[in-house]
């Protein structure tokens, strides 16, 4: 559980990153500052809905039963995880459960908006400032191939190369393979091809 807020809310401000990437709409970008862009911006909630407005981008979702379930019951959530890791270990385990680990998943999200929109190649011409970042792919289980992911969003698969590691996409893949994930897409040869550039 990484309480970086309920899927609707999480969802909404992505779609709107991706609308607005690497400029003044954009909710997380560096051009406002490095620091801004990896954790700034999630303390500034007036500017983030001065920005973008109401999450009013997710209405394919609000359709659905369970993201309705899971944005009504956001805050169950992580109280039944606390209580879960308390009966289990006590203390100790809430600290290194929550605390400790909320640190770490918390950074690795941030890098990739941060890090990811800094420093790194840009195989595609996506028209942002987003790099594919080695370190930042290895902390964030794939999304630090981030310019990848700007530029074929749809994708499931954000390590394109055989050498980009990318664990979320091993795991849909499993999920596929078994058939819990159906309509699984990735970018065809003729797609890259378009948006190809000089690997920099």
């Amino acid at each position: 559980y990484g309480f970086q807020g309920d899927p609707l809310y999480w969802v909404s401000t992505h779609r709107f990153h991706h609308q607005y990437t690497d400029t003044e709409r954009d909710p997380h970008s560096p051009i406002q500052g490095f620091w801004y862009s990896h954790i700034s911006w999630i303390f500034d909630s007036a500017a983030i809905k001065e920005k973008c407005g109401e999450p009013n981008n997710v209405g394919d979702l609000e359709n659905q039963t369970f993201y309705r379930w899971l944005y009504n019951t956001y805050m169950f959530h992580p109280l039944g995880l606390g209580f879960l890791l308390y009966w289990l270990g006590g203390f100790p385990y809430i600290v290194w459960g929550m605390g400790v680990r909320l640190i770490g998943v918390y950074h690795a999200t941030w890098l990739i908006n941060s890090a990811a929109h800094t420093w790194g190649a840009r195989p595609w011409n996506t028209g942002d400032l987003s790099r594919n970042n080695w370190w930042v792919a290895l902390l964030g289980f794939g999304e630090g191939w981030h310019n990848n992911h700007h530029a074929f969003k749809y994708s499931a698969r954000h390590g394109l190369e055989w050498w980009q590691i990318d664990m979320t996409w091993y795991a849909v893949r499993l999920l596929e393979a078994v058939g819990l994930a159906v309509d699984v897409k990735r970018p065809s040869q003729l797609q890259m091809q378009k948006l190809a550039t000089k690997k920099t």
